[in-house]
């Protein structure tokens, strides 16, 4: 069943839908609109201004595709009026303060953004009479992580050790008790397995994501491109710690997928795990090797990197996800090992770098992607 559901043409159902994204001017979300502005969606974007200067958002005009608010997931009344006023079908969450060393230095903030933010993002889909599918972006950091050898399962302990990764622990508790709380037939039954809920609600919990268009601080690949498009030696904080490195457009499809599987049927809803195989489970200082060999391979210039690690506050040293419910349920299967990831990822930024069309190159890509995957 899932593996038919998967080969099926899924992203033709996002014609016309109302799809409300919040977090849309980062990399992530850029990303996603351009891939619903393909889909033939009507979008919503509500978020602060790009938290990068270049974004992928003002580098592909994508004010211009879809309808952008500028907003903050912390201002409740605002949010709300935009829910009015758009009613949105499809709920998608990723507005986040996403950087782990950021959250050392900005705790308050980044809790509330990422935990407050998810609960004005419900508190909106409980008063609205338009949601019917709903997904909170989450992390593979939501674990309280053993640094143990296999792959943490949707139900394993979650308890995050930095500001970030706890916040989005606690974002994922608010998720569950706005289920039970809201969402829910029966609320004496809706911790149980056989609840019956009245609305797909889903937590997504991504590995590391890689790919063109990211130019935020204190990411490997962005580091990588900032140094060799200066000539210098890339710097690598943690080069032995291991993560599950994957494209962009998988996890982004599977939010996709798994909006349009619990908007047609909530049994579906629940909490989700979507990273690499196992086999592209990467130290940092092999994806670093990696990104330098096709790096060469497109422009002819090798470039060089250098250990620092032991510098900067503690970040989990070994991380990978098992996704077997997301095969088993969905049939997924991920599309782009991390040979190709790496190969899409170093012409992305050449491209960017050559000033070459960058919207074009975006575009190929994901019907690429999609080709792949068997999603057109």
């Amino acid at each position: 069943m899932g593996k038919e559901r998967f080969t099926m043409q899924w992203f033709d159902f996002y014609k016309g839908k109302k799809v409300l994204i919040t977090g849309h001017t980062g990399f992530k979300g850029g990303w996603m609109c351009s891939m619903l502005h393909k889909a033939g969606a009507q979008v919503t974007g509500y978020a602060l201004k790009p938290p990068t200067a270049p974004s992928l958002f003002d580098l592909c005009s994508l004010g211009d595709k879809v309808y952008s608010v500028e907003g903050d997931v912390r201002d409740l009344p605002h949010l709300h009026r935009v829910f009015e006023e758009t009613k949105p079908e499809i709920v998608i969450h990723m507005a986040a303060q996403p950087l782990v060393r950021e959250s050392y230095q900005n705790p308050v903030y980044t809790y509330e953004v990422n935990v407050m933010g998810t609960v004005n993002v419900l508190e909106c889909v409980r008063q609205s009479n338009s949601v019917r599918s709903v997904i909170n972006v989450t992390t593979d950091k939501v674990y309280r992580n053993k640094e143990w050898c296999w792959g943490y399962r949707e139900e394993d302990e979650l308890n995050g050790y930095d500001p970030y990764s706890n916040s989005k622990s606690c974002s994922e508790l608010v998720t569950d008790s706005y289920k039970a709380s809201f969402f829910s037939r029966d609320t004496e039954k809706a911790a149980e397995a056989f609840a019956e809920f009245t609305l797909g609600v889903s937590t997504v919990r991504a590995g590391n994501v890689i790919g063109g268009g990211d130019f935020a601080k204190d990411r490997i690949i962005p580091d990588c491109v900032r140094a060799v498009s200066r000539g210098e030696e890339i710097i690598v904080r943690n080069p032995y710690s291991v993560r599950p490195y994957q494209h962009v457009l998988e996890p982004l499809a599977v939010y996709l997928m798994l909006a349009k599987e619990q908007y047609e049927d909530v049994k579906f809803a629940g909490r989700y795990n979507v990273g690499p195989d196992e086999s592209d489970c990467l130290t940092t200082g092999e994806l670093v090797d990696l990104f330098c060999c096709k790096w060469m391979q497109q422009t002819g210039k090798k470039p060089l990197w250098i250990d620092q690690s032991g510098h900067g506050p503690h970040e989990a040293g070994f991380l990978k996800l098992d996704c077997s419910k997301l095969k088993s349920v969905l049939g997924w299967k991920s599309v782009w090992n991390i040979e190709k990831t790496m190969e899409k990822l170093v012409e992305w930024y050449h491209v960017y770098l050559s000033c070459g069309k960058i919207e074009e190159c975006m575009e190929k890509q994901i019907a690429e992607f999609l080709a792949a995957g068997g999603m057109e």
